[in-house]
């Protein structure tokens, strides 16, 4: 075993064979008519960012003993096969069951993935000197579950209702995934890091990564690509846009003779990607740069004005 049980480690390492194997798992417990798609992506994106191909996929799923049909344990194994198939992996197995006290459907997750030795990305891996990049955009996930959420207080803050009814499909498209921008990025390049931030946002990954490589960051605010509809979504409510949940988007660290090529790449794959800021010496912290010459130290687990 090359990696185990720890603290920020998105996934598992194996020493297998000639390759690698890669193992995470992860649990969908909000409640979502969406779950067995859910369940599957989350998995696979922490697979991702070790540079694997998500190949193989089980599921417990615990269902409701009062509120459980056939149509309903169906649906979820149908959205397990479907997300599986669109990814290029295989449901391999898992196990089901009715259990007491449950109010909805839990599903726990765990993705198993390969990858070459020479491909292999840590989570602490980041160096001094390193391009720190994004993909797309914050904060997909969050904007797409508040949009569900407080539709009615969105509507009295001023947000336009055909935006309020395309912005929850934004799970979907531009979506949670992450798998086809961590490939796409591995094979162009030698990657320091890779990491998928959710919970906490963009604010809590940057933290998290800095602590695990015994780094600083610089991150450059007004570089930091934000969707527009999440803009409007955060002044409605009050709330900052690298502290919300953030999955969708790819933070990834690069040498700085590399960036380049990463970016050309992904943005063939018309996967918009940005750099946000750099590594520095971890005596310097964490700092976000909101112009030239000004800097200030960032809170965790949000950035503050």
């Amino acid at each position: 075993m090359l990696v185990g049980a720890q603290i920020g480690a998105d996934a598992a390492v194996l020493d297998f064979c000639e390759n690698l194997l890669i193992i995470a798992t992860d649990l969908i417990t909000f409640a979502t008519k969406q779950i067995g798609w859910f369940a599957v992506q989350i998995n696979a994106n922490d697979v991702a960012v070790r540079g694997a191909r998500p190949r193989w996929f089980l599921a417990v799923v615990l269902l409701p003993e009062d509120k459980t049909d056939h149509t309903l344990a169906s649906n979820i194994f149908d959205q397990i096969r479907d997300s599986c198939a669109a990814l290029g992996c295989t449901l391999i197995g898992g196990h089901i069951e009715l259990t007491q006290g449950l109010e909805r459907p839990i599903v726990v997750g765990q993705m198993l993935g390969e990858v070459s030795r020479e491909k292999l990305v840590t989570t602490a891996g980041a160096q001094v000197g390193d391009v720190l990049l994004l993909t797309k955009g914050l904060a997909i996930e969050g904007t797409a579950l508040l949009a569900r959420e407080r539709t009615t207080q969105l509507r009295a803050g001023g947000m336009a209702d055909d935006l309020i009814t395309r912005v929850p499909n934004y799970l979907y498209q531009p979506g949670w995934s992450i798998v086809r921008d961590a490939l796409t990025a591995n094979a162009v390049s030698h990657l320091h890091a890779m990491h998928d931030p959710t919970e906490g946002g963009l604010a809590t990954a940057l933290f998290e990564r800095a602590d695990a490589a015994q780094v600083g960051i610089v991150v450059e605010r007004a570089g930091i690509p934000i969707l527009p509809e999440s803009e409007r979504l955060c002044a409605i409510l009050g709330l900052d846009p690298p502290g919300l949940l953030a999955s969708g988007a790819l933070l990834l660290a690069v040498a700085p003779n590399e960036a380049g090529a990463v970016i050309q790449a992904l943005t063939k794959e018309e996967i918009g990607c940005t750099p946000i800021g750099h590594i520095v010496p971890r005596e310097e912290g964490l700092q976000l740069s909101r112009r030239v010459r000004e800097q200030q130290d960032m809170t965790h687990p949000e950035f503050k004005e």
